[in-house]
């Protein structure tokens, strides 16, 4: 497993990648810096700070969803789809994610970065 270190809201952030994806990771990284940025939330908790930024990014996402006409609209008569293995399985792994960043932003900074 690579390192990479990203900068976020300026602070720094080393983050876990398999081999040949640090460059994509940091590419991502810079979105997610960039939507801190949109939504003046430099200076906020990193908690806060990051919390902005999936919400910019959720709202971009939901946009495109939209204007492409892929969006899922809500009904409350409508019976849910069956759910997708795949796409569960995926969730899974991106709650598992989440769950270890929030534990990473409840460690004092003093700690340092850690891996995700």
């Amino acid at each position: 497993m690579n390192n990479v270190e990203l900068v976020i809201g300026g602070r720094d952030f080393l983050v876990g990648c398999g081999p040949g994806e640090e460059e994509h990771v940091r590419a991502l990284g810079k979105v997610i810096a960039d939507k801190v940025d949109a939504a003046n939330a430099r200076g906020l908790s990193e908690a806060r700070m990051l919390l902005f930024a999936a919400l910019l990014l959720a709202d971009e996402n939901d946009e495109l969803k939209r204007s492409a006409g892929t969006a899922t609209p809500v009904s409350t008569d409508a019976k849910p789809p069956e759910p997708d293995p795949e796409e569960t399985a995926r969730l899974s792994r991106i709650a598992e994610k989440m769950e270890k960043l929030a534990d990473l932003l409840e460690t004092p900074l003093e700690d340092g970065p850690k891996d995700l």
